[in-house]
């Protein structure tokens, strides 16, 4: 076997792959069906696939020339698959983000409604509006921050399993987490806003009624 070439540390077909040694032999040792030749060129591809056409069918004319693209072009599609795949779990982790907001608004709507005696009481005893809405914010926030709690369990086990999707990332990323707790805060403390402001605008003298 002829060693024509040595790769110290390579990716061989893909960023996934662990970086490996490798060593190259002349195409007649390894034959494939499909060569590439890579060429370095200041010129456009669109520019030149002429004269590699030309030049390959000068070596034998039943060689088919099929395309020439950049090399970015090659990286992009090996990373095909796995785009796709963090393109759908971002979808879906919208989704889920946006039924998260939605439950919230709704608990707290509903806590909101079946508390009216007490917060009218609560007016009636002098508290003013920044007080209930401090009230209620805080006890969506509690609730958010349970369900943030639970979900970090569940993510530090799971995350591990989307590790091969990953590319300089690692599955337990401080900053990843980070970032999902302060976009899950404001998303709970929006969803409660509207609730809280409805509890601001409870007559006392009504909800004592009721």
């Amino acid at each position: 076997m002829q060693v024509v070439g040595t790769a110290r540390l390579s990716k061989y077909r893909s960023f996934m792959e662990t970086p490996q040694p490798f060593f190259y032999v002349p195409l007649r040792q390894n034959f494939g069906m499909q060569a590439c030749l890579e060429v370095r060129t200041a010129q456009p591809p669109q520019n030149i696939s002429a004269l590699l056409a030309r030049e390959v069918r000068a070596l034998d004319h039943d060689l088919p020339f099929y395309e020439a693209i950049r090399m970015r072009e090659q990286v992009d599609r090996s990373m095909a698959a796995p785009r796709v795949a963090v393109t759908l779990l971002t979808v879906f982790g919208g989704l889920a983000l946006a039924l998260a907001a939605v439950g919230l608004y709704a608990v707290m709507s509903y806590a909101v409604s079946q508390g009216t005696r007490e917060l009218g009481l609560r007016m009636a005893l002098g508290a003013c509006a920044s007080d209930l809405l401090r009230l209620v914010v805080s006890q969506g926030l509690v609730l958010t921050a349970g369900g943030v709690l639970l979900g970090t369990g569940a993510a530090l086990v799971l995350t591990r399993l989307l590790g091969y999707l990953l590319y300089e990332v690692s599955p337990r990323d401080p900053a990843a987490f980070g970032a999902s707790f302060a976009i899950m805060t404001v998303v709970a403390f929006v969803a409660c806003i509207l609730p809280a402001w409805r509890a601001t605008r409870i007559d006392p003298l009504r909800a004592l009624q009721s």
